[in-house]
């Protein structure tokens, strides 16, 4: 596929997804999104990838929906709205979904649906000056999609904060409530990145994938039939070839 909103880069088993619009802070439109969830697709089947990156051109995360893509919305019916916020639902869906780690690699701004796209991804890394909000209701419209991204990162206090004052936090005060998981200087940003990706590297696939699944499935579930699936997950996972040779080594480090 010809891809002319983002560009993939590669490094080792780590593949970097760059939202490629600098000159509109990376904005979504429905070039962007269709690229991004087909790379996400596919991906998530490599088996050479074991790790991902999401970030931004040029000092920017993502900005939430072109000024363009918004007008084009605005005009749509039911029926045509409901089919694209469905296009922007299976995004999220395919990043939190995909069975290698993500990891959103943020600095500048990520606002809006692009806030949310940083909530789909497993971790988030942030300079400590970017710049995080959800400017739905300022223009009549809501974060419906991205809330219920966001209320798996941080509480409900949290989010109502959030969503309904529509301000802008910091790296450091979205690490403070828990939606960021590692915040640091600009500098290091890249280096901190790739030092977890090359910790994920040397993680067995198998158990990434399987425990990735789990998060997936155990929300939903009650605690009885949560426990029936852990058991379950758990056979499953001594099966696996990765599983046989980790304890097969790991016995034989601790025999000598």
């Amino acid at each position: 596929m010809k891809l002319n909103t983002i560009i993939i880069e590669e490094k080792d088993q780590t593949k970097k997804i760059i939202m490629n619009r600098p000159e509109k802070r990376n904005s979504l439109d429905e070039e962007m999104i269709s690229e991004l969830t087909e790379t996400f697709r596919k991906i998530s089947d490599d088996k050479e990838t074991k790790s991902v990156i999401l970030t931004g051109a040029a000092g920017n995360f993502c900005s939430g929906l072109y000024l363009d893509y918004l007008q084009k919305i605005s005009e749509y019916d039911i029926l045509e709205n409901k089919a694209d916020s469905q296009k922007f639902r299976d995004l999220l869906l395919t990043i939190y979904n995909c069975k290698k780690p993500v990891i959103a690699m943020v600095e500048g701004y990520a606002l809006a649906g692009g806030c949310g796209i940083a909530s789909a991804c497993d971790i988030i890394v942030a300079d400590k000056e970017s710049q995080f909000g959800y400017t739905e209701v300022r223009i009549g419209f809501i974060p419906a999609i991205v809330m219920i991204f966001l209320l798996k990162r941080v509480t409900e206090s949290h989010a109502k904060d959030l969503l309904l004052t529509s301000k802008f936090i910091n790296g450091e005060e979205a690490k403070r409530i828990g939606f960021v998981n590692y915040v640091t200087d600009g500098a290091e940003l890249e280096s901190t990145v790739m030092n977890l990706c090359g910790e994920f590297n040397k993680l067995p696939a198998s158990s990434i994938c399987l425990t990735k699944e789990m998060f997936k499935n155990v929300s939903s579930m009650g605690f009885g039939p949560a426990l029936d699936y852990a058991v379950d997950m758990n056979a499953i996972t001594r099966m696996t070839e990765e599983c046989r040779n980790g304890v097969k080594n790991f016995l034989t480090k601790i025999k000598k």
